[in-house]
Order: structure tokens, then sequence, then C-alpha cells
């Protein structure tokens, strides 16, 4: 769409191109949403369908009386929501703990980490049986060490999650983790992190759907919006290609797939990032057994530019990685070989267990390395929420929440850190900011041989 500022490749936008994902594959032909037929004014208006709407959408609705209006250009979850790997643990930052004290302080980080617990917990009650149907799977999740140096750091790890997050975090040798069902060549010992959980992203997205709407919020699907405006009133204008929308408050959440001008106080405040993602045919139980992997636990490693992994409930397997800085069919192509090369240099045994899905999208990421969650430069009546870094399943649902009972004039109780709070800042010479990743994947992988 020729009005709105985006950093990507049209290609990386194209709602029409089929994501191509194995999680598209497992869910069942349902009716779409309808575009907006026409003008509306409503009391809340969101823009996004994706974790942090569509819990927005829901708690408004359920916990607060409301009706609110989501709005997406695709689908509900077509974008990072519903083609993620489907961890949901511990995360939405990328700046580390000791950074962190500095920061915002000891305190802070503890609040965070209640933060990230509720948020986990909260995904857990909406996944429970009786609830969404997201195919979750068994508690824990491990970090894996892909260096006899990050091997050594493990036990300050685990001591840090203990002072500042409450968490028994059992220290793992490299026998241990094969002992436990998971073994890889490179793997120097892990971490075992007890909360956190596998589950299929895209039931779970189109399950927060289907509940926000039977609590009385209203989706619009193919209703991408063009601009926004505050008006003099205090109110806010959205212009779509099927009716203007009029709200009284207002909530954007477009997370990685924002443009620069919806509405421009985003511009240059977020980066997104590609992550690839591909998926195997099913193992037969001897390649299972000859590689040593059997647990169903989600697995990542600590690279900068780091592996993720996991065994999914049909004997696949599903490995994702960072490394382009652009979505288009040459990059997709290239990727697809390079993220091959890296499993099975990792699973040897798995060698032969051929590539059935490759897809990719877009993390988001901010200068500070922390997410946000608060209001849209000085309007009153207008917030956002954004920059999970790669912990959206958890931390965007608990956003939405949190945004949720700031739109209806009652924030909840849950912990809101100081760090969420602080208003991102803009990226240096912010039009040209995804042309940083070569030199930073170029660093990143440096530090990764230390």
């Amino acid at each position: 769409m020729k009005n709105l500022r985006r950093i990507y490749d049209s290609h990386a936008y194209d709602t029409e191109v089929p994501v191509g994902s194995y999680w598209d594959a497992t869910l069942p032909a349902a009716p779409a949403y309808p575009a907006l037929d026409g003008d509306r004014r409503v009391g809340v208006a969101i823009i996004g369908a994706g974790y942090t709407g569509l819990s927005a959408a829901l708690h408004l609705a359920r916990d607060h009386g409301e009706a609110p209006l989501v709005i997406d250009a695709a689908q509900p979850g077509w974008g990072a929501s519903g083609r993620n790997a489907g961890f949901c643990g511990f995360g939405g930052a990328k700046l580390g703990d000791s950074a962190i004290i500095r920061r915002f302080g000891e305190d802070d980080l503890r609040a965070f980490y209640s933060a990230q617990k509720e948020a986990v917990a909260l995904v857990r009650d909406l996944t429970s049986p009786g609830g969404i149907a997201a195919e979750a799977q068994e508690d824990g999740e491990y970090c894996l060490a892909h260096s006899p140096r990050a091997a050594r750091a493990l036990p300050e790890m685990a001591a840090g999650l203990s002072r500042y997050a409450g968490v028994h975090c059992p220290v793992l040798s490299a026998e241990e983790m094969r002992q436990e069902g998971l073994h890889g060549d490179g793997f120097h010992g892990g971490l075992m992190l007890p909360h956190g959980f596998g589950l299929n992203p895209a039931k779970y997205v189109t399950g927060l759907a289907r509940l926000s709407q039977q609590a009385g919020a209203v989706i619009r699907g193919c209703t991408p919006a063009l601009s926004v405006q505050e008006q003099s009133g205090g109110t806010y204008l959205i212009e779509t290609p099927s009716g203007r929308i009029q709200a009284d408050r207002l909530i954007v959440a477009s997370n990685g797939y924002s443009s620069d001008n919806l509405p421009d106080w985003l511009s240059g405040r977020y980066l997104p990032v590609v992550s690839h993602i591909m998926v195997t045919r099913p193992l037969t139980e001897v390649e299972k057994q000859a590689q040593g992997w059997t647990t169903r636990r989600i697995a990542f490693d600590t690279r900068n530019l780091l592996h993720y992994f996991r065994l999914l409930p049909d004997n696949r397997v599903l490995f994702g990685m960072r490394g382009s800085s652009n979505i288009t069919p040459g990059s997709m192509l290239q990727m697809r070989r390079r993220i091959r090369c890296d499993f099975e240099a990792m699973f040897p045994a798995l060698a032969d267990a051929e590539t059935a899905y490759h897809w990719s999208g877009l993390v988001c990421v901010t200068r500070g390395l922390t997410p946000y969650a608060g209001q849209i430069a000085d309007w009153q009546r207008a917030w956002t929420g954004f920059g999970y870094h790669g912990g959206g399943v958890a931390m965007a649902t608990y956003t939405g929440r949190l945004l949720a009972g700031v739109a209806a004039g009652m924030p909840c109780r849950a912990p809101m850190p100081k760090l969420m709070q602080n208003k991102p800042a803009n990226f240096p010479i912010p039009k040209y900011r995804r042309h940083y990743l070569p030199l930073a994947y170029t660093c990143y992988g440096f530090m990764d041989l230390l």
C-alpha cells in the first residue's frame, strides 16, 4: 500500500502470498473475518489482530464490558502471532539482567521476572482444558550452552534466576542433557527453566480471536489501516479502504508489522528482524533414538544469533534461527539452505529427515532492547505495545491485558515494570535501520565463536 512506510520489501507484507507454515497446515478450514463495510464510531479501536491486539480485545470485552473493534490488514494471526515457533516462556527483552539492574534497579528486574511468570501463567490458563485447544505441551524449557565458555556461565545464570525470579533452574552436564532426552553436536550442558511450554501458535491466536468475539469484540479482517490521526476533540480517526473509524480510545498493536506512519510517532522506534523456521517430516522412532532426542520440551541455545528447536506432537522437528536482513524470494532460498546446514550440523543423525516446511516472519526489537507498553506520543487516550524480542507468545498476551486495563481506566494489579514503561528511543538514521543488520550479524557471529 503506497501510503504506508515500511522498511522491508513489499514481499514481507503481501497478505496475498501464502505464509507456507506448518501451522497453517494444522488449522481446520474456517470462515474468514469480513472486511469493514462502512464508517463506524466506537469506544475502543484496536489496530492489529495478533496476540497483543486480541488479548486487549478479549480482556476489554470480558473483564470491562467493552465492545472493541479490531481491524487487521489480513486475518487474525497472519503476522508473527500465527507463524512463530510456539515458545511460551520467559522473554520479552534482549537486555541482560546486569544491564537492567544498572538502568532500572534490582527491584525492577524482580518486577520484570514477576511479569514474565504471570505472562506464562496467563497463556497456560487460556489454553487449559476447556479453553483454547492449542496443543500445549509439558512445562519446562532448556537453555543449551553452545560452547565451553557458555557452559561455565550457566551456574551464574541459574543463581541470578534464583535471586531475582525466585525459580530453581538445575544446571545439567551434556551427559545429563542426553539423559533428559535432548542430545546434539556442540551441546556443552544446559539449564532447565521450569516455566515455559510449547504450543501451536496459529491455533492459539485463532482461539484468542474466537474468545474475543464471543465476549463481545468485533473483528474485521482484510481491513488495513491507512492513516491514524488525532482529532481536535480528542478522538482518533482511522482511514481504511472500506470506511472510516472514529474512536474515543485507540490501541496500536502491529508490533513488527508496523508502518512508520501509523502513527508518525512510531517511526524509527522499532526494528523488525527476520527469523526463519523449518519443520521436517515426522521422525521415525529409530531416528529419534539415534539422535537421542525424545523430550518435547522447547529448547534454545546461548548464541547471540540463537537457534531454537522443539519436537512437535507428530514427531516433526521445528528448527529456527535469525540470519537474513530482508524477505525476498532470493533471501528465502538462501536461508532455506543455511538453516538446513545448521540443523544437520547440530543434529547429524537427522540428516535424512527432509524439510517439509520453511517460512519466515518478523521479530520486533527496540533500541533499548526492552518491550514497551504505554502511551503513544502525547495522545491522552492512545496506547501501544511492541518490542517483545522473540518472546511474544507470553509477553504480548500479557501486554494486551495491561493495555486493556489502561484503556478501560482500570489498570490491573499485575506487575508493570518501569522498563516496560520506558518510551523507546529512535534508532539512528531510522530510515536505514534495517541496513545495520548485516554488520550486527557479523559481529554477533564472531562473538558466538569465542
